[in-house]
C-alpha cells in the first residue's frame, strides 16, 4: 500500500475556522484578551463544534490573526499531500461581526497567497453563508466574491432546516455573473434539502450529499448531472450522522455510480487531516491503492482549479499509483 500522506489530493470541503491549530488559537486570544482553556478532551459532538466556532470567533479580531491561520491552512494542507484545495470561509459573517466588511476576506486572502507560495500549494475561498442569517448578508457575500478574484464561490451551509429558496435569487445571479455555487446538503436532512440544492439552488457540487440514497430518482439525475459529492466521512461520525465509519454509505454512494470526493469538514476538532481520511477510508472499506487513486481523481476533477493546476495534479496522481 502506498502512502496516501504523497498521493497529490484536492480538498473542496473544509471550513477555515474548524482548521486552527489550538496553539495557534490560544496565542491570538492571549493577544486579544480572549482566554482560551488548553483542550484536554476528545471531540464531543455539536455541542463541541458550536463552542469552538464561538472561540474562534471570539480570538480573531485583527488582520494579522486572519492572515496567520490562513498561512498556517497552507502549510498543513500541504503537508497532507494537498496540492489544492477551496476553503469556506464565512467571510460577510466576520465582517458583520468586526464592523469590517472586507478586512477578514482580505487578510485571509493575502495569507493564502504568502502560504501558497511558501508550501506549494493552490488555494481558492469559497463564502459560505449561513442558513439562518437574512439573505441581505448572502447578497453581501456574493458581492465580496465578485471583488476579489481568490473567491471563487459562494453557497449555503449550516442548519439544513432552515429553507434555502429564499436564497434563489442571489445564487440565480451568482451563476449569471461567473461565481460558482456550492451547496451543503443532504447531510442532516434527507434528500429534498439535496433536491432544492440542485434545482432552485443552482449548485454545482452537493457538499455531504450522504442521505441521497432515500431517493433513487434524486440519485440518478445527480449521476446524469455528474454533480460530485463532497464526502466527509469522519466528520459525519463525529457530529452523529452516521454511526460509524464502518456503517457510513461512502460505498454505496460508489456503487450508485457517483462521483465521490473525499474531504474533512472540520479537521482541527476531529483530528483527521485528508491523508488520514483516506488512510481511514482504505483501512474500512478494503479499497487499494487504485481507488485512493480514483477518488483523489474525482476531487481534482470536481474542482474549479484552472486547467493547468488539474493537469499537473493528475500527473502527479498517475506518478503515485504507477
Amino acid at each position: 500500500m502506498r502512502d496516501p500522506q504523497t498521493l497529490p489530493k484536492a480538498h473542496l470541503h473544509v471550513h477555515l475556522e474548524s482548521t486552527v491549530r489550538w496553539t495557534t488559537l490560544a496565542e491570538i486570544g492571549a493577544a486579544n484578551g480572549v482566554p482560551v482553556p488548553p483542550r484536554e478532551h476528545a471531540f464531543a459532538g455539536f455541542a463541541d463544534f458550536f463552542d469552538q466556532n464561538d472561540l474562534v470567533r471570539a480570538c480573531l479580531r485583527r488582520p494579522a490573526d486572519f492572515h496567520r491561520i490562513a498561512v498556517e491552512f497552507c502549510e498543513d494542507e500541504a503537508a497532507q499531500g494537498v496540492r489544492y484545495a477551496e476553503v469556506s470561509f464565512t467571510a460577510a459573517g466576520h465582517g458583520d461581526r468586526l464592523g469590517d466588511p472586507t478586512m477578514p476576506l482580505a487578510a485571509v486572502l493575502d495569507g493564502l497567497a504568502e502560504g501558497g507560495e511558501r508550501f506549494g500549494i493552490d488555494t481558492r475561498v469559497l463564502i459560505d453563508h449561513s442558513r439562518r442569517r437574512s439573505v441581505d448578508r448572502a447578497w453581501r457575500s456574493l458581492d465580496l466574491a465578485e471583488r476579489y478574484d481568490g473567491v471563487v464561490a459562494i453557497g449555503l451551509a449550516g442548519d439544513e432546516a432552515f429553507p434555502g429558496d429564499p436564497f434563489a435569487d442571489v445564487f440565480a445571479a451568482a451563476r449569471d455573473r461567473g461565481v460558482h455555487v456550492v451547496h451543503h446538503a443532504g447531510e442532516a436532512c434527507g434528500p429534498d434539502s439535496i433536491r432544492q440544492a440542485v434545482t432552485t439552488g443552482r449548485t454545482e457540487r452537493i457538499g455531504h450529499g450522504i442521505t441521497i440514497l432515500d431517493d433513487p430518482d434524486l440519485v440518478a439525475e445527480v449521476r446524469e448531472r455528474g454533480l460530485a459529492l463532497e464526502v466527509c466521512p469522519s466528520s459525519n461520525v463525529a457530529l452523529g450522522f452516521a454511526p460509524s465509519l464502518a456503517e457510513h454509505p461512502l460505498p454505496r454512494l460508489r456503487e450508485a455510480g457517483l462521483v465521490v470526493t473525499i474531504n474533512t469538514d472540520i479537521p482541527s476538532l476531529i483530528g483527521t487531516p485528508l491523508a488520514v481520511e483516506y488512510a481511514r477510508v482504505r483501512d474500512a472499506f478494503g479499497y487499494d491503492d487504485a481507488v485512493l487513486a480514483e477518488l483523489a481523481r474525482n476531487g481534482i476533477g470536481a474542482s474549479f482549479a484552472p486547467d493547468r493546476v488539474k493537469e499537473r495534479i493528475r500527473a502527479g496522481i498517475d506518478a503515485w499509483l504507477a
